[in-house]
């Protein structure tokens, strides 16, 4: 698989929280936002996460995952990693 870019990232991301928080606006996820603002629950962020670094096949330590706010943080971390 070839390196994704940083938006491609984000779809991924983005597909998986409105998969897994079917109530949330897709219009609603934007790089700014946190998941849990948008209404995911500590057990859906873990999903989320967990389902977006499998798809992207990248893994990210636990200790960086706690320092993230934001969605964008996620991307830029996820992408990150992805292009080491």
């Amino acid at each position: 698989m070839g390196q994704l870019s940083n938006e491609e990232v984000f779809s991924v991301v983005k597909k998986h929280l409105t998969d897994i928080c079917e109530d949330v606006d897709p219009a609603a996820v934007v790089r700014e936002a946190s998941m849990k603002d948008l209404g995911a629950s500590s057990l859906d962020i873990v999903e989320i996460v967990s389902c977006s670094m499998r798809e992207l096949r990248v893994r990210v330590p636990r200790a960086e995952l706690s320092k993230l706010t934001d969605i964008g943080g996620l991307v830029d971390l996820l992408h990150r990693v992805g292009a080491a």
